[in-house]
């Protein structure tokens, strides 16, 4: 026996919670800024949600949406229809109408439950309405509004608690008992390309055996308090709240990104881990004029995704914490790989770590899928059972992405001679600049470095001589000033002529899909501009 790692429990994901609430009842599982639930109370709390939807004669095996951003409807919801057998698509909250309408049909949905208790920032229910104005998709029954109105057309609040009274509490343990492992658990939509989403199904299996493997890496006990600020409806953010519950901690999060709500929160309960992960969110926090008084002492570690260089700067500003930086992949479960946290430092920066114990990685060349020597470039592919299988109705996608047993993720990366792994781009985030390989993230990486600049991205611009070149875009540090012919002027002379972008401009907010930015969006706005549609 060697350790904790010499066997494996998993659970379906409503046993996560129902094993939880038996061993921490009275400890606080989930909080927002304005309400806190223990194991026990969220336990009743879902099994009402799955007494509800068993009512309004929704089964088990059928698909519903969830369309709501980071809510106590939202976790109530999925775990009741997690206990009833019932496979739930988060939906990206950032959809708009065609994208919506794409998913409803695509995904073969029953029904979707939706909230107007924020509808000060997105009119969920119109969203919906609008989504759907063409007529219901065939299987389409229920729209559900869990919120402070009615709306015709729509089950609202009081119906939903009422058709939980048609439903016996047995039947909610009889439908629990016999969810299988390899059943669905959630479904959710790969984000931002031109193309329509791709639907990524999830067994129960596959996300309680990536969210219990982050949590041995992540050495998570009931003592610690987790503040994760991401969107629930994204593995970083549901597979977290698992991963957090299945430790019995406490999970702290916001129903908008709010930096100073989050800093307040963090203070408020002594935080132990701080996972805003995404540079956007990183910069934000660590930016904002209350980070700096804020008591984050009690924070022992915190993960981000930025160059060397940025995630330096913010292993600095948590004096008591260990950063660590992860990759990862929607369809490889969320989280692939994690540093670990008794790792040097240069390698925290510098890697995202060796892969989770449910995750087996390779790099191989992306022509011959032969695997490459330790320290080489080359393609990231992956197997293991936190992985999803195929894309939804897509056999020709998951023909090209699915090959001899291995999920080809497009992104180029090494690893190093301890099986980290360290991200070197997209594959077709490679520019061909002249007939030379150019990876925007070294460009990006070496922009980085500049004291403006809070953030870059680089995208590939078409050239008459060169076919491409590059062209930056590039978000500046609070009150920090910079123009474009300096940031040209900084990269001559220290990086390969081919390699200085050719354009600069400057931007206040990103195009995003869930959590990461659409760089073909950046890439459209300057094609238009500079007249290259």
């Amino acid at each position: 026996m060697r350790g904790p790692a010499a066997y494996v429990e998993v659970a379906t994901m409503g046993d996560v919670l129902a094993r939880a609430a038996t061993r921490w009842p009275d400890r606080d599982a989930l909080v927002f800024p304005d309400l806190r639930r223990t194991y026990a109370e969220l336990y009743e709390g879902a099994r009402r949600s799955a007494r509800s939807l068993l009512g309004l004669g929704i089964r088990p095996g059928e698909r519903i949406g969830l369309l709501m951003p980071n809510c106590l409807d939202f976790v109530e919801t999925v775990f009741g229809a997690a206990f009833a057998g019932i496979p739930v698509l988060t939906i990206n909250a950032r959809f708009k109408v065609r994208e919506l309408s794409h998913v409803l049909e695509d995904a073969d949905l029953v029904a979707v439950v939706t909230t107007d208790l924020v509808a000060d920032f997105v009119d969920f229910a119109q969203l919906l309405a609008d989504s759907t104005a063409g007529g219901l998709p065939p299987r389409f029954r229920r729209r559900i509004l869990l919120g402070a109105s009615s709306r015709e057309g729509y089950v609202d609040r009081a119906a939903f608690v009422e058709a939980a009274e048609q439903v016996a509490e047995a039947e909610v343990d009889d439908a629990r008992r016999v969810v299988r492992l390899r059943e669905e658990a959630v479904m959710m939509y790969t984000s931002g390309t031109t193309a329509n989403p791709k639907g990524c199904p999830f067994t129960h299996e596959a996300i309680v055996q990536a969210a219990t493997a982050i949590a041995e890496r992540f050495e998570i006990s009931d003592a610690d308090v987790f503040w994760d600020p991401l969107p629930m409806y994204h593995l970083a953010g549901l597979e977290l709240m698992l991963t957090v519950f299945w430790g019995g901690a406490t999970f702290l999060t916001q129903t908008h990104w709010d930096p100073a709500a989050g800093l307040r929160l963090m203070d408020e309960h002594g935080a132990t881990w701080c996972y805003p992960t995404f540079p956007t969110f990183v910069q934000d926090l660590i930016h904002h004029p209350d980070f700096a008084t804020t008591d984050l002492s009690r924070i022992r570690a915190v993960n981000a995704i930025g160059t060397p260089e940025a995630l330096r700067d913010v292993q600095s500003r948590f004096e008591n914490a260990i950063l660590v930086a992860p990759y990862g992949i929607t369809e490889g479960g969320g989280c692939v790989s994690f540093g670990r946290l008794d790792d040097p430092l240069e390698a925290r920066i510098s890697t995202g770590g060796p892969p989770l114990r449910c995750t087996q990685v390779r790099v191989v060349d992306p022509e011959t899928d032969e695997e490459l020597p330790v320290g080489e470039v080359g393609e990231i592919v992956l197997r293991g059972s936190a992985c999803s299988e195929s894309y939804y109705k897509d056999p020709e996608k998951t023909a090209e992405a699915w090959r001899g047993g291995w999920f080809h993720t497009g992104d180029l990366g090494r690893m190093d001679e301890a099986g980290r792994i360290a991200y070197v781009g997209r594959s077709k985030d490679m520019l061909k600049v002249g007939g030379e390989n150019v990876a925007a993230l070294e460009i990006e990486d070496f922009l980085g470095t500049h004291p403006a600049v809070k953030l870059a991205q680089v995208v590939a611009i078409p050239d008459a001589r060169y076919a491409e070149v590059p062209a930056a875009f590039v978000e500046l540090a609070p009150s920090a000033t910079a123009t474009e012919d300096e940031l040209i002027a900084f990269c001559t002379g220290q990086i390969s002529s081919f390699k200085i972008p050719r354009h600069v401009r400057f931007v206040d907010e990103w195009p995003m899909s869930a959590t990461k930015i659409q760089k073909f969006r950046l890439r459209e706005a300057l094609m238009h501009e500079l007249g290259l549609e």
